[in-house]
């Protein structure tokens, strides 16, 4: 006789824990928007005010050092990061540090589409961090903040020398407006605002040091340019580009929903509110994971998990008898029953990552929705390992 497992009471409100596009923030509504400039050019006063203002609440929020540049450029975080390996590599060795899918995926383009042969990989599997200390900052160095496929991230930049000769290129979509990042420490920092502020797709923000700017100014790359990686031009700084003036037309209405975004973080105490809503919302989770021991956290060191996509493994001992192919049908199982519930919407592993969930937990998440879905989680175990049993019988 199947076990008949008795569904929770409580449901988030919100059922939204995708990890990218991320949640909208609480109480958002179409009507937020209603002030974008729709049907005027970006190249209006009114369209460059507003790009003007989100780089300006981008610059406050995050506590970027007024000497930083700020640019909206085009194709996501994608976009930014290509931006950047393609404008500044090649005048120094580079480190490719990687311990997830994204990461991975920098290594391949540096490798294998700018062949660059003084390319050296660092790399780590999913659940770990790399040797830090093995980097070496005479060579320019790229990695992401925070692994969004892994739940891993870096848990500071102490590992970082002040006086490093090459630059450090930092992927931190995922990280950006949730976790500390140390721009001293930092020369070019990317992110789309599609992750921790819930805003939406196709545009990527850029951060440049004076020494990336400086590199910019120094250093011609071998290879042609296309336009939209263009930060120079008569080997001088596009400046517009860091004022609002961008590359390619983005869409105001999603400027608009950004701007949107900014302001309900300056409301919720800015960086620091941020960072505290997210660290709340992962340690639900974490609490929840510490009794029960059916499931594990996949990053392995408690200080290298993030606090925005955290992914766990199911880790009963029945699952873990099965084949690899059987244990991600489970944990695609699991998932499958807390949509068709309407609890929480894709919160499956990566496609490249173990099999498992991921959650997100970032700002926009308020913590009573995460609270009332951790019983889910229990509850959806439950089922598919009841299902388990009966086909097994």
């Amino acid at each position: 006789m199947t076990k008949t497992v008795t569904a929770p009471d409580v449901r988030p409100n919100n059922t939204h824990f995708s990890s990218g596009p991320c949640s909208k923030r609480p109480g958002w509504s179409l009507e937020a928007l209603s002030d974008a400039p729709l049907g005027r050019s970006h190249r209006a006063k009114v369209g460059k005010t507003k790009l003007k203002q989100a780089i300006d609440l981008t610059r406050e929020i995050l506590e970027v050092p007024a000497d930083y540049r700020i640019g909206i450029v085009p194709a996501s975080d994608t976009g930014a990061v290509e931006m950047a390996l393609w404008s500044l590599l090649g005048a120094r060795p580079v480190d490719m540090v990687a311990w997830e899918s994204f990461g991975a995926g920098w290594v391949t383009d540096v490798v294998k589409q700018l062949k660059l042969k003084d390319a050296r990989k660092i790399e780590a599997p999913y659940g770990e961090l790399p040797d830090l200390s093995t980097i070496d900052f005479d060579h320019d160095v790229v990695f992401t903040w925070n692994g969004t496929t892994s739940g891993v991230r870096v848990p500071n930049a102490d590992f970082i020398p002040a006086d490093r000769k090459g630059l450090t290129i930092c992927d931190a979509t995922s990280a950006a407006f949730a976790q500390n990042l140390d721009f001293a420490k930092l020369d070019v920092v990317t992110f789309s605002w599609q992750k921790v502020l819930g805003g939406e797709g196709a545009h990527g923000v850029i951060i440049l040091s004076p020494r990336a700017v400086e590199r910019l100014l120094s250093y011609q790359p071998a290879w042609p340019l296309p336009k939209i990686f263009r930060m120079t031009s008569g080997g001088k700084l596009i400046e517009g580009i860091f004022t609002g003036e961008t590359i390619n037309t983005p869409s105001m209405l999603c400027v608009e929903d950004y701007i949107d975004a900014l302001l309900w973080a300056k409301s919720v105490g800015g960086l620091k509110g941020l960072m505290a809503r997210a660290d709340a919302n992962a340690g639900v989770i974490f609490d929840f994971v510490e009794k029960h021991d059916w499931i594990e956290n996949l990053a392995k060191v408690p200080a290298t998990r993030s606090n925005t996509s955290v992914c766990l493994t199911i880790a009963d001992k029945d699952v873990l008898a099965l084949d690899a192919e059987a244990q991600a049908a489970f944990a695609k199982g699991v998932v499958a029953l807390l949509e068709k519930e309407g609890v929480a919407y894709d919160i499956g592993a990566y496609r490249d990552a173990p099999s498992g969930l991921r959650i997100w937990a970032g700002a926009t998440i308020d913590t009573g929705d995460m609270q009332a879905l951790m019983p889910w989680l229990s509850w959806a175990f439950e089922t598919q390992k009841a299902t388990l049993s009966k086909a097994a019988a």
